[in-house]
């Protein structure tokens, strides 16, 4: 759940603070915004390890706060695209409001259904961190922050499947 923090102006104005991370924008991958000229914030996040060419792949950035990180409506900007690897990675430009710590979780609907199948699909966290069942396959913040300075940070995140 998002919160919305009040204060009061002078003259009783009222001004509503809202997070950051409530903005959320569904972009596409423009990768221009990270290339060497780009003046940032983005992170250039490579994706490796995709177990098939099929379906589509979902990349989302998140503020690196314990009640945004992997939260339902929480993510910054996310980028859905059909599956094409070529020599099994995909490069992916997530600009980020300003510098700061943020996340990065993909996930890879093989079949391209719009559901998560754990038999199935695949998926990363920017850092690699393990996942596992007690965990429930989300790693906690600490894990998986990232610094991002005002240029363009690069990661790359390796896809595990079940």
């Amino acid at each position: 759940m998002l919160k919305v923090a009040f204060g009061v102006l002078t003259a009783g104005a009222l001004v509503a603070s809202v997070p950051a991370w409530s903005r959320q924008h569904e972009i596409g991958n423009d990768l221009s915004r990270c290339a060497a000229s780009a003046e940032g914030p983005a992170i250039l996040v490579d994706v490796k390890g995709f177990a098939s060419a099929t379906g589509n792949i979902r990349v989302q950035s998140y503020p690196a706060v314990k009640d945004a990180w992997l939260t339902k409506g929480a993510w910054l900007n996310r980028i859905d695209s059909a599956v094409k690897p070529m020599s099994g990675a995909m490069r992916f430009c997530l600009p980020v409001p300003e510098p700061g710590r943020y996340g990065i979780a993909v996930r890879h609907d093989r079949n391209g259904n719009g559901k998560t199948d754990l038999s199935l699909d695949g998926g990363g966290f920017s850092n690699n961190p393990s996942i596992n069942i007690f965990n429930l396959g989300k790693p906690s913040v600490e894990k998986s922050a990232v610094r991002v300075g005002p240029g363009v940070t690069r990661i790359t995140i390796n896809l595990r499947y079940m």
